[in-house]
Protein backbone atom coordinates (compact mmCIF):
# COMPACT_ATOMS: atom_id res chain seq x y z
CA UNK A 1 0.00 0.00 0.00
CA UNK A 2 1.16 3.62 -0.97
CA UNK A 3 1.02 6.64 1.13
CA UNK A 4 -2.03 7.90 -1.09
CA UNK A 5 -3.98 4.96 -0.16
CA UNK A 6 -3.64 5.07 3.29
CA UNK A 7 -6.50 7.22 4.61
CA UNK A 8 -5.90 10.50 6.89
CA UNK A 9 -6.38 10.04 10.56
CA UNK A 10 -6.47 13.46 12.60
CA UNK A 11 -6.55 14.03 16.05
CA UNK A 12 -6.65 17.33 18.30
CA UNK A 13 -3.49 18.41 20.40
CA UNK A 14 -3.88 20.80 22.66
CA UNK A 15 -1.71 24.36 22.61
CA UNK A 16 -0.72 26.55 24.96
CA UNK A 17 -3.17 28.94 24.10
CA UNK A 18 -6.46 27.97 25.13
CA UNK A 19 -8.57 29.24 22.40
CA UNK A 20 -6.23 27.15 19.49
CA UNK A 21 -6.20 23.46 19.21
CA UNK A 22 -3.43 21.92 16.59
CA UNK A 23 -5.28 19.15 14.71
CA UNK A 24 -2.61 16.54 13.27
CA UNK A 25 -2.85 14.61 10.60
CA UNK A 26 -0.57 11.51 9.93
CA UNK A 27 0.47 12.61 6.46
CA UNK A 28 1.36 15.75 5.20
CA UNK A 29 -0.99 18.22 4.32
CA UNK A 30 1.80 20.62 2.78
CA UNK A 31 5.60 20.24 1.41
CA UNK A 32 7.70 20.39 4.13
CA UNK A 33 8.56 23.91 4.67
CA UNK A 34 5.52 25.48 3.28
CA UNK A 35 2.82 27.10 5.91
CA UNK A 36 0.02 29.60 5.45
CA UNK A 37 -2.21 31.63 7.88
CA UNK A 38 -5.44 32.76 7.34
CA UNK A 39 -7.67 35.46 9.47
CA UNK A 40 -10.42 36.15 7.22
CA UNK A 41 -12.52 34.07 4.62
CA UNK A 42 -12.01 36.98 1.62
CA UNK A 43 -8.25 35.75 1.66
CA UNK A 44 -9.17 31.67 1.39
CA UNK A 45 -9.67 31.86 -3.02
CA UNK A 46 -6.72 29.71 -3.19
CA UNK A 47 -7.26 28.03 0.01
CA UNK A 48 -10.33 25.94 -0.34
CA UNK A 49 -9.81 24.04 2.54
CA UNK A 50 -9.37 27.04 4.67
CA UNK A 51 -12.57 28.55 3.15
CA UNK A 52 -14.58 25.53 3.98
CA UNK A 53 -13.47 25.64 7.64
CA UNK A 54 -14.35 28.86 7.70
CA UNK A 55 -17.80 28.45 6.84
CA UNK A 56 -18.07 27.71 10.34
CA UNK A 57 -19.17 30.54 12.35
CA UNK A 58 -16.65 30.04 15.63
CA UNK A 59 -13.56 29.55 13.35
CA UNK A 60 -11.40 32.47 13.69
CA UNK A 61 -7.92 32.25 12.59
CA UNK A 62 -6.04 29.28 10.60
CA UNK A 63 -2.56 28.00 10.36
CA UNK A 64 -1.62 24.91 7.92
CA UNK A 65 1.98 23.65 8.27
CA UNK A 66 3.43 20.25 7.30
CA UNK A 67 0.85 18.15 8.66
CA UNK A 68 -1.33 20.24 10.78
CA UNK A 69 -3.76 22.68 10.65
CA UNK A 70 -3.95 25.11 14.14
CA UNK A 71 -7.09 26.09 14.51
CA UNK A 72 -8.57 28.99 16.62
CA UNK A 73 -12.08 29.15 17.97
CA UNK A 74 -14.16 32.71 19.22
CA UNK A 75 -14.85 33.03 22.77
CA UNK A 76 -17.75 32.61 22.50
CA UNK A 77 -17.82 28.91 21.83
CA UNK A 78 -16.14 26.29 23.93
CA UNK A 79 -13.60 23.56 22.31
CA UNK A 80 -15.66 20.30 23.90
CA UNK A 81 -18.99 21.36 22.20
CA UNK A 82 -17.21 21.51 18.81
CA UNK A 83 -13.74 19.82 18.68
CA UNK A 84 -15.31 16.35 17.57
CA UNK A 85 -16.98 18.03 14.80
CA UNK A 86 -14.08 20.07 13.56
CA UNK A 87 -11.71 16.80 14.07
CA UNK A 88 -14.46 14.65 11.99
CA UNK A 89 -15.16 17.13 9.07
CA UNK A 90 -11.35 17.73 8.46
CA UNK A 91 -10.85 14.08 8.21
CA UNK A 92 -13.49 13.48 6.03
CA UNK A 93 -12.72 16.90 3.77
CA UNK A 94 -9.39 14.98 3.63
CA UNK A 95 -10.48 11.92 2.56
CA UNK A 96 -12.55 13.00 0.13
CA UNK A 97 -9.42 13.55 -2.12
CA UNK A 98 -10.35 17.65 -1.10
CA UNK A 99 -7.11 20.53 -1.82
CA UNK A 100 -5.82 21.85 0.94
CA UNK A 101 -4.29 24.88 -0.56
CA UNK A 102 -3.74 25.57 -4.21
CA UNK A 103 -1.73 28.16 -4.10
CA UNK A 104 -0.05 29.59 -0.77
CA UNK A 105 -0.03 33.14 -0.24
CA UNK A 106 2.92 35.45 -1.14
CA UNK A 107 5.88 35.07 0.65
CA UNK A 108 8.38 38.11 1.48
CA UNK A 109 11.52 37.74 -0.99
CA UNK A 110 14.75 39.13 -0.58
CA UNK A 111 15.68 41.81 -2.31
CA UNK A 112 18.42 40.31 -4.05
CA UNK A 113 20.44 37.06 -4.02
CA UNK A 114 22.96 37.95 -1.21
CA UNK A 115 20.96 36.02 1.56
CA UNK A 116 18.81 34.15 -0.41
CA UNK A 117 20.77 31.07 -0.09
CA UNK A 118 20.95 30.91 3.59
CA UNK A 119 17.41 31.48 4.85
CA UNK A 120 14.45 29.44 3.76
CA UNK A 121 12.44 31.53 2.36
CA UNK A 122 8.92 29.95 2.51
CA UNK A 123 9.23 30.55 6.55
CA UNK A 124 7.92 34.02 5.60
CA UNK A 125 10.59 36.25 7.29
CA UNK A 126 11.21 39.65 6.47
CA UNK A 127 14.18 39.51 3.66
CA UNK A 128 17.71 39.78 5.91
CA UNK A 129 19.48 43.59 5.08
CA UNK A 130 22.85 42.11 6.95
CA UNK A 131 24.76 39.28 8.48
CA UNK A 132 23.19 39.42 11.57
CA UNK A 133 19.82 39.55 11.01
CA UNK A 134 20.39 36.52 8.61
CA UNK A 135 22.04 35.24 11.94
CA UNK A 136 18.62 36.20 14.02
CA UNK A 137 17.00 33.93 11.25
CA UNK A 138 19.31 31.00 11.67
CA UNK A 139 19.01 31.21 15.47
CA UNK A 140 15.12 31.52 14.85
CA UNK A 141 14.99 28.46 12.62
CA UNK A 142 17.33 26.52 14.63
CA UNK A 143 16.16 26.67 17.91
CA UNK A 144 13.18 28.80 18.43
CA UNK A 145 10.91 27.50 15.34
CA UNK A 146 10.54 23.77 16.08
CA UNK A 147 9.39 24.02 19.54
CA UNK A 148 6.89 26.90 18.44
CA UNK A 149 5.34 24.78 15.33
CA UNK A 150 5.18 22.25 18.22
CA UNK A 151 3.06 23.88 19.71
CA UNK A 152 0.94 24.58 16.65
CA UNK A 153 2.57 27.86 15.75
CA UNK A 154 5.19 30.08 13.60
CA UNK A 155 7.73 32.70 14.84
CA UNK A 156 8.86 34.98 12.02
CA UNK A 157 11.32 37.65 11.75
CA UNK A 158 10.19 41.03 10.91
CA UNK A 159 13.09 43.78 11.67
CA UNK A 160 16.24 44.90 13.39
CA UNK A 161 16.40 48.47 14.69
CA UNK A 162 18.70 49.98 17.63
CA UNK A 163 19.25 46.33 19.16
CA UNK A 164 15.35 45.85 18.93
CA UNK A 165 14.51 42.37 17.13
CA UNK A 166 10.30 42.58 16.12
CA UNK A 167 8.87 38.90 15.45
CA UNK A 168 5.43 38.29 14.60
CA UNK A 169 4.17 35.07 16.10
CA UNK A 170 1.72 33.03 13.85
CA UNK A 171 -0.62 30.14 14.95
CA UNK A 172 -1.64 29.20 18.09
CA UNK A 173 1.19 31.94 19.49
CA UNK A 174 -1.13 34.72 17.86
CA UNK A 175 -2.85 36.13 21.15
CA UNK A 176 -1.63 33.57 23.64
CA UNK A 177 -1.70 34.21 26.76
CA UNK A 178 2.02 32.64 28.02
CA UNK A 179 3.00 33.98 24.13
CA UNK A 180 4.95 37.01 26.14
CA UNK A 181 6.78 34.84 28.62
CA UNK A 182 8.05 32.70 26.06
CA UNK A 183 9.21 35.59 23.59
CA UNK A 184 10.88 37.66 26.84
CA UNK A 185 11.99 34.10 29.03
CA UNK A 186 12.79 32.26 25.83
CA UNK A 187 13.34 34.12 22.79
CA UNK A 188 14.65 36.67 23.69
CA UNK A 189 17.46 35.40 26.52
CA UNK A 190 18.55 32.61 23.40
CA UNK A 191 18.80 35.83 21.24
CA UNK A 192 20.70 38.08 23.38
CA UNK A 193 23.36 35.15 24.86
CA UNK A 194 24.21 33.86 21.46
CA UNK A 195 24.16 37.81 19.69
CA UNK A 196 24.80 40.17 22.79
CA UNK A 197 26.67 42.77 20.93
CA UNK A 198 23.76 43.08 18.26
CA UNK A 199 20.49 41.77 20.57
CA UNK A 200 18.82 44.08 22.97
CA UNK A 201 15.64 43.38 23.38
CA UNK A 202 12.71 41.38 21.38
CA UNK A 203 9.40 42.44 21.00
CA UNK A 204 6.33 41.20 19.28
CA UNK A 205 4.14 43.31 16.46
CA UNK A 206 0.71 42.23 15.90
CA UNK A 207 -1.07 40.48 13.34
Amino acid sequence: MNIQEIPYIIYAEETPNPSSIKFVANKLLLVSGANAEYTKVEDTKDAPMANALFQFPFVKRLYFASNFVTITKQDAVMWEDIIDEIRLFVTDYLNKGNAVINKLPQQEMPKDNTFKEKVNVTTQHAAPANEIENKIIEVLEQYIKPAVEQDGGLITFKALKDGVVTVQMRGSCSGCPSSTMTLKAGIEALLKRLLPDDVKEVVSEAM
